[in-house]
């Protein structure tokens, strides 16, 4: 059972993610000591957890975990991020998809009004504006759907693969990795001080607690939702088909 403190430290928003702790189908699946993104200090992987994100991979390298996660922060901030919760934080954050039913929809000033925007992998804005508004806090990625982003985005990599962390290592360093199971950018244009990753545990706490193990993995969509709705305290979302 988890500590009831972590509880008592809601938000100041109208409603807040953790107004929901009183039901009993959000409480069973929502866990808040898991990490969401990566670090050296909670980079360890419990067995069983590495044994599945390595399944996930069509063919497994003789790669050392440890090596690369000591590769990327040595180049990218090493730190406990949104870990601020507090009564008095009122952190509101729109998760953009990429459904076409957002076109006419004109939300694009609502969706700016958000404190952090997520968009996923490609999804445009130049020209959308009205609908889709053109703030972007955070551009969640990974290798075989990277775009180039301004400084004022955050770069939030998904790593379904250990490929997929030394290819952000190679895109900032030699650029020497231009394939995965295709072809990919071999560099990208973002600020390496706003790079983040996301913990396998939590792609595994996702697909295993959220959809109860059905398919193979989560989408990316779906890791994004949750993500949003463990570092913030309130979470619309745009462009999502039920």
């Amino acid at each position: 059972s988890f500590d009831d403190s972590i509880f008592e430290a809601s938000c100041s928003c109208k409603t807040c993610v953790m107004g929901f702790m009183d039901d009993d189908w959000f409480v069973y699946r929502y866990d808040p000591t898991i990490p969401a993104l990566l670090n050296r200090k909670n980079s360890a992987l419990r067995r069983d957890t590495h044994k599945w994100w390595r399944g996930l991979q069509s063919s497994t390298p003789r790669v050392n975990y440890t090596e690369v996660v000591d590769q990327l922060f040595s180049l990218f901030p090493d730190k406990e991020h949104y870990s601020d919760a507090s009564p008095d934080r009122c952190r509101t954050c729109a998760v953009v998809g990429n459904s076409a039913n957002l076109v006419g929809s004109h939300y694009g000033s609502l969706i700016d009004l958000h404190d952090v925007v997520f968009r996923l992998n490609k999804g445009p804005t130049k020209g959308y504006e009205k609908d889709v508004g053109s703030k972007t806090t955070h551009r969640i990625l990974y290798p075989e759907s990277a775009v180039d982003l301004d400084n004022s985005t955050h770069l939030v990599l998904f790593p379904f693969k250990i490929r997929d962390m030394q290819w952000l290592i190679s895109t900032f360093t030699t650029r020497h990795i231009t394939h995965t199971y295709t072809r990919v950018k071999s560099s990208v244009n973002a600020d390496e001080n706003k790079v983040m990753i996301l913990h396998p545990a939590f792609i595994k706490y996702v697909y295993e607690k959220w959809l109860l193990k059905h398919g193979r993995y989560p989408s990316t969509g779906f890791i994004t939702i949750l993500f949003a709705l463990h570092i913030c305290d309130q979470v619309k979302l745009f462009a999502f088909s039920v």
